[in-house]
């Protein structure tokens, strides 16, 4: 897994035009239909920004064998962006109760744990070429 700092661009770009651009729309704009759109992208980018340094912590405290690489943060950042998104836009409708709300959770971790099966399971392990012989340590022939 890649260290933090190489992740710290994308979050702070994420951030700042994530919560920057919600704030702007929410204070210079009518909810009208292009703004209403607008902010379910702006929301996404915003909680995207702001799950990304979790999802690393998180990876990093429960490594997996073999390691996760390095899009796993970032896909499971953009889950919880797609989460918070759609809980709005359902919300718009009067629709999000407690078991709507476990239940598109529940959804959306079941997607990411079958999506980290799949990948642990087309990954192959590196096999040592035949023709090269192994170190024996513990050789008194040499």
């Amino acid at each position: 897994m890649i260290p933090f700092r190489r992740y710290l661009p994308s979050i702070l770009i994420l951030l700042i035009l994530g919560w920057g651009g919600l704030a702007f729309l929410l204070i210079y704009t009518f909810p009208t239909v292009w703004p209403r759109w607008t902010f379910y992208f702006l929301w996404v980018v915003a909680l995207t920004g702001t799950a990304l340094p979790f999802a690393y912590v998180l990876n990093r405290l429960f490594p997996t064998h073999p390691p996760a690489e390095s899009s796993v943060p970032i896909r499971q950042a953009i889950w919880v962006g797609i989460y918070g998104a759609t809980l709005a836009w359902l919300q718009l409708g009067r629709l999000v109760s407690l078991w709507v709300i476990l239940g598109l959770a529940g959804g959306l971790v079941a997607i990411e744990y079958f999506i980290r099966l799949r990948e642990l399971a087309r990954r192959r392990p590196v096999h040592q070429d035949e023709s090269i012989p192994d170190l024996h340590l513990d050789d008194k022939s040499a």
